[in-house]
């Protein structure tokens, strides 16, 4: 159809914004601490349909979510869309895989100004038949 975009169309970022960058890597050294400075004192996540809002919450949420089950992030494709960054990454982890595919590809929307992250949404996206 004319006027959609698709996710190939879109122009390829070619490196990480800094703060999505030390994001990504403080999650895969499983830093709780250097997770948490990455995000604005007002800063939402919304993780598998839950908001999790402010550092304390984002604090307590990757502690047990992230660093707890041994989450790490291997990055697959970034997009820069209007701003916002976009990355797809193969997720892994001690956490519970029942159901879940051998390989895991999770999508996550960051919104960032002054140099923090200020929201972050982490999806499961499903192939679109469109």
């Amino acid at each position: 159809m004319a006027g959609q975009t698709h996710w190939e169309d879109l122009t390829m970022s070619t490196e990480l914004p800094a703060v999505v960058a030390e994001h990504i890597a403080a999650v895969n050294a499983l830093d709780t601490e250097r997770i948490v400075a990455t995000f604005a004192p007002d800063a939402y996540v919304n993780d598998n349909r839950r908001e999790i809002r402010g550092t304390d919450a984002i604090r307590a949420f990757m502690a047990r979510e992230f660093v707890g089950d041994h989450v790490t992030m291997d990055v697959r494709e970034v997009r820069d869309h209007y701003g916002d960054i976009i990355v797809r990454a193969r997720y892994d982890g001690t956490y519970d895989k029942t159901s879940l595919p051998d390989e895991l590809i999770l999508t996550s929307y960051f919104s960032i100004r002054d140099g923090k992250i200020v929201s972050l949404a982490v999806i499961y996206n499903q192939p679109s038949p469109y």
